[in-house]
């Protein structure tokens, strides 16, 4: 617990609201005109490794953040269609931000829909998100175990005491972490047979602290620090969803949807913002070498023209797969993995394209397409990674051919 700095939460959101006004937009009407500040702040968090509380205090007076809550709550009511479109648009401007912002879409979406959270807490969790933007999400990677998706109890230990629940812990990876005013705490009991569960626990409760260690690469401003949890009481309705070791973490395909758009959509925007960047370079550029811009050359209109197909498959992957899941018809959480890793590789090469045009330029850390590299470079590792993703995929399809007979021809 000595690495990195630590902080105390005092209501830390709640510090960086410019105005107690409640937002009512319905749909992202109210997104573009922040767009520009927001990608402004962007180079600036990232240099300095800073939470941007000025962009999530935008996204709030904009609606965006209760854009998934209900509309009977007053949030927007929005599907994964819209959803995606909005943290893709934040992400051409700061990719940090529309991680966090992936993040609440993502956890509200899913209480909405839970039958296992207490209808008190859903209602006061999706509330809270349109009357004061108060931010949501999960933590469940430790130092030890990783990601639970490979498998494997927290060390995060909940302690049943007398009328409440003890939390005990650490994770790692928790974005947006110094501005979050819930924590939904994957643990596991200690009663003899433990049971596993999530625990919902504020971010202000004593015994919450946060250790600065997030110093990345990429997307430096998400605040993706560790989280120490010391006896942290809670009540026993915070225990949401125990059930037996063994009947943890099955396949959700609804959530695998939501996870996988919205994460890939962040990177998405990165690869957005690298080619508007790179198509007003083309055009400026003319060395005099050549007498024209770069623009003109066929090889250059070639290679935007690839970056075009990267981010035209992604479009119409996400459309797809996100009006199947607003429909009620959604991927099965294989296929979502599997779309996952084809939308963060073609991010990745499209920035990789990007750079490969604009030579040294594209490494300058004076340009922000440096910057757009250094995030889109993050994708790959969210799970499911592209190991996990393609293991499952391919044992899943063998025992399927297996079991249908058609290895026998």
């Amino acid at each position: 617990m000595n690495a990195g700095r630590i902080l105390a939460f005092h209501a830390p959101a709640a510090a960086h609201r410019a105005t107690g006004t409640t937002p009512t937009v319905p749909g992202l009407d109210g997104l573009p005109p922040m767009l520009d500040a927001i990608a402004a702040a962007a180079a600036r968090h990232d240099r300095d490794g800073t939470f941007p509380f000025d962009s999530i205090e935008r996204l709030h007076m904009a609606g965006i953040l209760s854009l998934t809550v209900p509309a009977a709550l007053g949030g927007g009511g929005a599907g994964l269609g819209l959803a995606a479109e909005a943290v893709t648009l934040v992400g051409e401007a700061c990719p940090a931000t529309a991680l966090v912002l992936a993040m609440q879409f993502v956890r509200q979406a899913a209480i909405a829909r839970s039958a296992t959270w207490p209808l008190e807490l859903r209602q006061r969790i999706g509330r809270d998100a349109v009357t004061q933007g108060a931010l949501i999400n999960a933590l469940r990677v430790e130092p030890e175990l990783g990601s639970p998706t490979r498998g494997g109890l927290p060390a995060t230990v909940a302690r049943l005491r007398a009328g409440h629940w003890s939390i005990s812990g650490r994770k790692r990876y928790a974005t947006g972490a110094p501005g979050l005013r819930w924590m939904e705490v994957l643990a596991r009991t200690d009663e003899e047979v433990p049971r596993i569960g999530i625990f919902l626990v504020p971010a202000d409760a004593t015994g919450v602290e946060v250790i600065e260690t997030w110093n990345h690469l990429g997307l430096r401003a998400s605040g993706s620090h560790d989280v120490v949890f010391t006896d942290v009481a809670v009540p026993l309705d915070h225990g949401i969803g125990l059930v037996a070791v063994g009947e943890a973490l099955r396949p959700d395909a609804v959530q695998s949807a939501w996870t996988t758009m919205l994460v890939a959509a962040v990177y998405t925007g990165v690869a957005r913002a690298a080619r508007r960047w790179i198509l007003r370079f083309l055009n400026d550029r003319a060395p005099a070498s050549l007498g024209a811009p770069l623009a003109t050359l066929p090889r250059v209109q070639e290679a935007v023209g690839e970056i075009d197909g990267l981010l035209a498959a992604n479009a119409r992957i996400t459309e797809a797969a996100a009006f199947a899941t607003d429909s009620g018809h959604p991927p099965t959480s294989a296929e979502s993995a599997l779309h996952k890793v084809t939308l963060a590789e073609n991010a990745v090469r499209a920035v990789e394209r990007a750079v490969s045009l604009a030579g040294n330029h594209g490494l300058d850390r004076a340009l922000p397409l440096e910057r757009h590299w250094r995030d889109v470079q993050c994708a790959r590792v969210h799970v499911p990674t592209a190991d996990a993703a393609h293991l499952a995929a391919g044992r899943l399809a063998l025992s399927q051919a297996q079991h249908s007979g058609n290895l026998s021809s």
